[in-house]
């Protein structure tokens, strides 16, 4: 993502806007309809303006532990009618937690806790990490 980890900073993202217009232009150059959104940690300052603003266009949304989750109300989330899987690790007792609590607010999402696995529950148990998210997409179907 432009800005994080070793990506130069652009401005165009400098904003929550900017954040959206920049992921709908990469949705659209892919040219995807309708994709799940899976969002692990910072991904959450790109990827919940995008939820709130234009989640109809999503058929899912899976947020692991994402950041930012705290910047919007329970108002906003509840008006979110995008099939949500709040997905972290049982260790990761700071954003996790966080993001469930703010999560919780969209309608008929799901919770999947992955045992034993930290922040990056991908990458610490990802068989159970896979298997949670297959069983979300395949109710998608």
């Amino acid at each position: 993502m432009p800005g994080y980890g070793d990506s130069p900073p652009a401005e165009m993202v400098a904003t929550a806007q900017g954040r959206v217009a920049f992921l709908d232009h990469v949705l659209q150059e892919l040219g995807m309809r309708r994709p799940v959104l899976i969002s692990p940690s910072m991904s959450g300052r790109f990827s919940l303006p995008f939820l709130l603003e234009q989640g109809d266009r999503l058929a899912g949304f899976v947020p692991i532990a994402p950041v930012g989750t705290k910047d919007y109300t329970a108002e906003q989330y509840r008006r979110v009618q995008t099939p949500t899987l709040i997905l972290y690790g049982d260790r990761d007792t700071s954003l996790g937690t966080q993001a469930l609590q703010n999560l919780q607010h969209l309608p008929g999402h799901h919770v999947a806790v992955v045992p034993n696995a930290g922040h990056a529950c991908y990458l610490d148990k990802p068989e159970d990490f896979h298997r949670a998210l297959l069983g979300f997409l395949r109710q998608l179907e």
